[in-house]
């Protein structure tokens, strides 16, 4: 789905998650309008696809595939064939049941998937990553550490997930409890780049975002900048949109030369 044009990192945009409001960040894309202007924005800075949440009427996270399919409309209205994933998460509100209702029910080109919260319900796993093989749902698994990766290869192993299932996304840090991400929590992770059949994507939560992602460039890995993981600069002070992150990520990797096989 995402496709290479050229040597560097594929940059995705997570322009605001599933937690976060207005009150955090004045700037921060919560309707659908918002999302597609943002998107666009993102675009022109470097950004080569969309890591997308929707809210409900009442600013909650939602999987709903009407709304789901209303801003892919939108965006793709402002920017014809731009990749866009879709995530499940469950934020603490949907069960896997949920979640594998609203993957039925929009066909997204490509989800965003925790490994760890499917494993919630063991017995839906074979039927959703079966669902997104007949689909043609291009799947990234969310890894949030070690545990998930030995469960994902278990998986793998027993058929569960299937065969060309192999992107993941590497979360360092977490927003609740807050937890910033560090570069030793990227070192422990670097060498499961190279065991990695498919691409390899790195988040990282906290101010230290942009300097962690310059470090997973560099071993290999895509990387995906947004509020949803960071709302800051280094020095602390507010970030001033989304868009802004993503190029001054962009202009920081034009030296680099990746090495490595996180792809």
């Amino acid at each position: 789905m995402f496709a290479r044009t050229d040597p560097s990192p594929l940059i995705m945009v997570a322009p605001k998650g599933a937690r976060r409001s207005k009150a955090d960040h004045p700037q921060l894309p919560l309707s659908i309008e918002e999302i597609r202007d943002e998107t666009v924005a993102c675009a022109h800075a470097g950004a080569k696809a969309l890591h997308l949440h929707v809210r409900d009427e009442t600013g909650a996270h939602a999987l709903d595939a009407g709304l789901y399919r209303e801003a892919i409309e939108e965006i793709h209205d402002a920017l014809p064939g731009f990749p866009i994933q879709v995530t499940t998460e469950s934020a603490g509100i949907f069960d896997v049941d949920a979640q594998f209702r609203c993957l039925r029910a929009l066909r997204p080109e490509a989800a965003s998937i925790s490994v760890r919260e499917i494993a919630r319900s063991p017995d839906l796993a074979p039927e959703v990553y079966g669902f997104c093989e007949a689909e043609s749902v291009a799947v990234q698994h969310i890894l949030y550490d070690e545990r998930d990766w030995h469960r994902l290869e278990a998986w793998r192993a027993s058929g569960i997930v299937r065969r060309g299932q192999d992107d993941v996304i590497f979360v360092l840090g977490t927003y609740a409890p807050p937890k910033a991400a560090s570069l030793e929590a990227l070192r422990a992770l670097a060498m499961l780049f190279e065991k990695n059949p498919g691409r390899s994507m790195v988040c990282a939560f906290g101010a230290s975002e942009h300097k962690i992602l310059r470090a997973a460039a560099a071993l290999g890995a895509d990387l995906r900048v947004g509020f949803e993981n960071n709302i800051h600069e280094p020095d602390g002070t507010l970030a001033k949109s989304n868009a802004a992150n993503v190029a001054r990520l962009k202009s920081a990797l034009s030296p680099l030369q990746t090495i490595g096989k996180a792809r």
